[in-house]
């Protein structure tokens, strides 16, 4: 893998639940806004199927859900969330979800976009949960070719003046084929922090926080770095 080092303006996050992304990419979203990225994040599902307490209603997780991802996206230095809404465990690629992902696209006018992989990654299944497949391949479809495309979501500009956006770099996490890497060692607090937020997801947050230290320091011992480092890595793919 290479190390990527390049810093974006203006960026966009599409993620399935809230806290995916701080599993994700937190660390780098820390370490492109500490040098004046804007960020924004798309949270697709409300994120009412989480959580580990029987005694808490599916619609308040879904509340609970949304102050908890506000709060963990402040502590990477973003404050633009915005959340679709769909039914968390039933995800679908749909032509709604296609439209209103790249509504938010065109809103935000990215250089860049990180979104889920749609390929499940077999070593850890986990990561490839049914509705961050879904949130991945409706994401592609978004960017390629629908954001782009005047004549598709054809209210999106008829009706809400929305014009045309390309993107040309999007960044897929966990991925089977993950080709770059971020170092976020010295944001690496600031990712578990994030991560921290989502009380309502973790029953012990000390052994997440040893879960995540592993990972991330497997990841660097991969590429060759010493103890102590950390990288969040992803599949780096351009479209012309």
């Amino acid at each position: 893998m290479e190390q990527l080092d390049k810093i974006p303006k203006v960026a966009l996050v599409i993620c399935a639940h809230p806290d995916d992304v701080d599993f994700g990419a937190a660390g780098t979203i820390a370490k492109w806004t500490a040098q004046g990225s804007k960020v924004t994040y798309c949270i697709v599902t409300d994120g009412a199927a989480g959580g580990f307490d029987r005694n808490v209603t599916r619609q308040e997780m879904a509340v609970l859900r949304e102050s908890e991802q506000r709060c963990a996206a402040k502590m990477v230095g973003v404050d633009d969330v915005r959340f679709l809404g769909y039914s968390d465990g039933s995800l679908e690629v749909s032509m709604d979800l296609r439209k209103d992902i790249s509504r938010v696209i065109r809103q935000v006018k990215p250089d860049l976009i990180i979104c889920p992989s749609p390929e499940r990654w077999w070593e850890r299944l986990a990561a490839s949960h049914p509705d961050h497949l879904a949130a991945g391949e409706a994401s592609l479809y978004a960017i390629y070719p629908d954001a782009r495309n005047p004549f598709a979501h054809v209210e999106l500009l008829e009706k809400e003046g929305l014009e045309p956006w390309t993107v040309t770099e999007v960044l897929v996490m966990a991925s089977p084929r993950m080709n770059v890497y971020v170092d976020v060692t010295d944001s690496f607090d600031d990712k578990i922090k994030a991560l921290r937020c989502h009380a309502s997801q973790h029953s012990d947050p000390d052994e997440m926080e040893t879960r995540i230290r592993g990972w991330l320091s497997d990841f660097a011992k991969s590429q060759g770095m010493g103890e102590g480092k950390y990288i969040e890595a992803f599949q780096r793919v351009t479209i012309g």
